[in-house]
């Protein structure tokens, strides 16, 4: 199988950008119908040559402008080069993403070396948009490029991928989020039905400028679509901003058998229960109002914890002899932003990402690394 139409990359591409909306067309056509959700991907329609010599490849010559929103109220904020290099730094994931789809030997499609252009563009159309202008040539039918960034999908047993910057359904006048999409391809989705407890979703603003996910300590809160996905043993990232002093990120119980992520008395703090014995550890520093990642482990009898900030980087675990390790945690839903009808997160959540199985400490430090390269918390 290989590229044979305009149809087939462009479907491809819409579907790696996750981020906002895709539109195929012009530039004059940028928020004609003032309904755009950002960031926006415009793909103008591109040139393209077949050359004889290449046996019928057909080589076409891109042009995609990448917008955001930059207010004059952001101004005072966040600087302008911010916004454009958050901006730049989704357009290179979303074509990194792009490329990866063309790894499998029977889709030929490449990358043509030293085409791709970066621009800045100022002053752009009259929604005070910050724009990135991509340029490149991929040339159908043959393979040659390899990628090396580390994604989340990347290892086996991912079970819940929640971000910030994709996959979210929201009301764009009111930000209020009612669904938030699972990108693992597990189906583990969370929603909230009732507007009232529904969080905000903002896209901008949050950690280094990224797009983030506010929950207001009083009554907003997910609950998983179906029965959480975690057996005997699990790896959770979390990347946040808790703003309140015992505060739940990720949460499960049923009959006492239990996982607590989150903040008590304004240390990063984890329980893990089997109904009668638990396991927990927490940090030893204020993590109040600092942007961090979180790490819990859980290997047999055992619990790992570990926390980066931009100043603290701190491992910490424990271990009860009487824990039954065969304990699972999968008969009911899990919750994002509460634990037990309580400890409701006051706060912001740019990313949760949960494994069925102990990482190796390898494949931690790789997830990690894409966290902090995304999010630049330390």
């Amino acid at each position: 199988m290989a590229i044979t139409r305009l149809t087939d990359i462009i479907t491809v591409f819409d579907s790696k950008w996750t981020y906002g909306d895709v539109k195929f067309g012009y530039d004059g056509e940028v928020n004609q119908d003032h309904d755009t959700q950002y960031p926006l991907m415009l793909v103008t329609p591109p040139e393209s040559i077949i050359p004889a010599i290449y046996n019928g490849r057909e080589e076409y010559s891109f042009e995609i402008n990448f917008y955001n929103l930059y207010s004059q109220a952001a101004q005072s904020v966040v600087t302008l080069q911010k916004r454009w290099d958050n901006l730049q730094d989704l357009s290179n994931e979303w074509l990194d993403m792009v490329l990866k789809n063309y790894q499998d030997v029977t889709v030929e499609a490449y990358l043509n070396d030293e085409s791709v252009e970066i621009e800045r563009v100022k002053d752009s159309k009259n929604d005070k948009l910050v724009q990135i202008k991509l340029t490149f040539t991929m040339s159908a039918f043959t393979k040659c490029f390899r990628p090396v960034s580390n994604y989340p999908s990347d290892f086996a047993d991912l079970s819940v991928w929640l971000r910030a910057d994709s996959g979210v359904t929201f009301d764009i006048p009111t930000k209020k989020v009612s669904a938030w999409a699972d990108k693992s391809g597990q189906s583990n989705s969370v929603a909230q039905d009732i507007t009232a407890n529904q969080p905000l979703r903002y896209g901008y603003g949050g950690i280094n400028d990224k797009e983030y996910i506010e929950f207001d300590g009083t009554n907003d809160s997910f609950v998983s679509n179906v029965n959480s996905p975690i057996g005997e043993d699990f790896t959770i990232f979390e990347v946040s901003k808790i703003d309140g002093a015992t505060n739940c990120i990720f949460g499960y119980e049923r009959a006492g058998a239990s996982i607590y992520l989150g903040l008590n008395l304004n240390q990063l703090y984890v329980s893990v229960s089997d109904g009668l014995e638990s396991i927990t550890t927490k940090t030893s520093v204020d993590n109040r109002f600092t942007n961090h990642i979180g790490i819990l482990k859980k290997h047999n009898k055992r619990i790992v914890l570990n926390y980066y900030d931009s100043t603290n980087s701190i491992l910490t675990d424990n271990t009860n002899s009487g824990f039954d390790h065969n304990q699972t945690f999968n008969q009911t839903t899990f919750t994002v932003g509460s634990y037990s009808g309580g400890q409701l997160l006051d706060g912001n959540v740019s990313e949760v990402i949960v494994y069925n199985r102990a990482l190796s400490d390898s494949e931690i430090d790789d997830v990690r690394g894409y966290l902090n390269l995304k999010y630049k918390i330390y």
